[in-house]
């Protein structure tokens, strides 16, 4: 099977942009306390659909970029600000190497 047009093609839905999580998931999700996360909300780090806490709704997406903010600052001692960074750098790195395999394959 060398051949790439013999290969199995390989298909998945992306489950991180499909799940709903409520405020108190995340809080579950990350061991931490709704404050944090209203802070990340406040900063702009994340952004819940809703128009207040008991009603945010968010994805896996968020939960993930919460989780490596919370990281960050814990771990790291980075301030809210640098995690903020990190993350979009870091999410800019795998949209660029997405890219690259997508044009490796052609």
């Amino acid at each position: 099977m060398s051949n790439p047009a013999m290969q199995p093609r390989l298909e998945g839905v992306i489950l991180e942009e499909l799940v709903e999580l409520t405020l108190a998931d995340v809080c579950r999700a990350c061991t931490t306390h709704a404050e944090s996360i209203i802070e990340l909300v406040d900063e702009g780090i994340i952004t819940p659909l809703g128009d207040a806490p008991q009603r945010w709704v968010f994805t896996g997406v968020h939960l993930r970029r919460a989780r490596v903010v919370l990281r960050l600052q814990s771990d790291l001692g980075v301030n809210r600000a640098g995690a903020a960074l990190a993350v979009q750098l870091l999410e800019e790195i795998d949209a660029l190497r997405t890219r690259l395999r997508a044009l490796e394959d052609r």
